[in-house]
């Protein structure tokens, strides 16, 4: 199959820094590539990617240090560039949220959008329903609520791409992490407080944003004075392993709707449990009681540091494919030895557009321990069933 992935160009693919969409975009498009698809990825010039590369902006808007940038018109440029080579592809595959909407309506039936973002804004639903005919992939079934009757295609939670991060199995000294940015709906603050209460010390790898700045200089930054809480800024995938890895929980006390939380994910990955608040995606990606802890409360959060003893951290990062999967694969698509998390969400995702010639299709995800089916049904739908 003759693919585009769109991406954003906020950030690099993949990204050097912080960045969760255009990480996924990357691990994506290498893993349809590995499955044998003719892949070309749309994206700023520095990405680095095993398919073809069209190059339609010089870097990424969010590092370029140009004061002065629109990232409307990039976007309307690559989306340009797209449309003049359309007919070139069997699929479209978009990750810039409903921009493309007005301008391939006449493709959408070989089109997907995955939104990877938050849903419950005042305007969209006027848009899902306008620009109703393109195929929607959500990334945790939380996402959907806002938009119900939107026409979701699938919901396919995150993969990783096997060997970006390694499995530790005993911390080397003990902190609690905080990964992302710095701002109100993420909390840093309870974050910090948790580990003031405890008497560990809390590493913060976090970016700052220039629509944030107000609020780490007022509210997070004077709670840096405290010895025991450690920022260290942006860091990059090749840091993550150490950084979550040496740690004794990833805290994830969130006071929004998150989408999905890749972090979560990647501190799964190196075997490291999560504290998270029950917001959004976390109760479909957080075992509670095996990956980590789902709280509600900043005491029920102290109280579930106190518990980590009990959690098996090769459990944490129990990411292996069941092995009749993973022979019944190899066996039926002749895949490579070594099949990365992300192969299986993009076996997933082309199995599911065959919906359109009135298949039934299943297929598991190879994301969590816990299986999970996504069935095709006769009209097109799909329904995501967690066991």
């Amino acid at each position: 199959m003759k693919i585009a992935q769109i991406a954003p160009l906020y950030e690099a693919v993949p990204p050097s820094l912080y960045g969760g969409t255009e990480r996924i975009v990357a691990h994506l498009t290498n893993a349809l590539v590995e499955l044998g698809h003719d892949v070309t990825l749309f994206a700023s010039a520095e990405a680095h990617t095993r398919a073809t590369l069209v190059p339609v902006r010089d870097q990424a808007i969010r590092l370029d240090p140009f004061p002065l940038k629109s990232d409307l018109a990039a976007h309307l440029s690559m989306l340009h560039e797209l449309h003049l080579r359309r007919h070139e592809f069997d699929l479209l595959h978009f990750h810039v949220d409903l921009i493309h909407f007005p301008f391939f309506e006449d493709l959408a039936a070989r089109t997907v959008t995955t939104l990877h973002g938050r849903l419950d804004l005042k305007d969209l639903p006027e848009v899902y329903s306008r620009w109703h005919d393109y195929p929607l992939v959500s990334i945790s079934d939380d996402q959907r609520k806002p938009l119900r009757s939107a026409n979701w295609l699938a919901t396919i939670h995150h993969g990783l791409a096997e060997g970006v991060y390694s499995f530790n199995k005993m911390p080397s000294e003990p902190y609690l992490a905080f990964l992302g940015r710095i701002s109100p709906e993420k909390r840093p603050d309870r974050a910090i407080s948790i580990a003031k209460r405890l008497g560990m010390r809390l590493k913060i790898a976090a970016k700052v944003d220039a629509v944030d700045v107000g609020y780490f200089r007022d509210e997070i930054k004077p709670l840096l004075a405290d010895p025991l809480i450690e920022f260290i800024g942006e860091i990059g995938d090749s840091e993550k392993s150490a950084f979550l890895g040496n740690a004794n929980a990833l805290l994830f006390p969130i006071d929004w709707p998150e989408p999905f939380g890749l972090v979560l994910i990647e501190a799964m990955a190196c075997g490291t449990p999560v504290i998270a608040w029950r917001c959004g995606s976390v109760s479909e990606i957080i075992e509670n009681g095996k990956t980590g802890f789902i709280v509600d409360t900043e005491d029920e959060a102290v109280r579930a540091v106190l518990k980590l003893d009990q959690l098996d951290r090769q459990i944490v990062r129990g990411t292996q494919l069941p092995a009749p999967l993973l022979a019944a694969l190899r066996s039926s698509r002749q895949r490579p030895r070594s099949l990365s998390m992300h192969s299986g969400r993009g076996e997933q995702m082309t199995a599911a557009l065959t919906h359109r010639n009135g298949r039934s299709v299943r297929v598991r995800r190879l994301i969590r321990p816990a299986p999970v089916d996504v069935s095709i049904g006769q009209r097109g739908t799909a329904t995501s069933c967690l066991s």
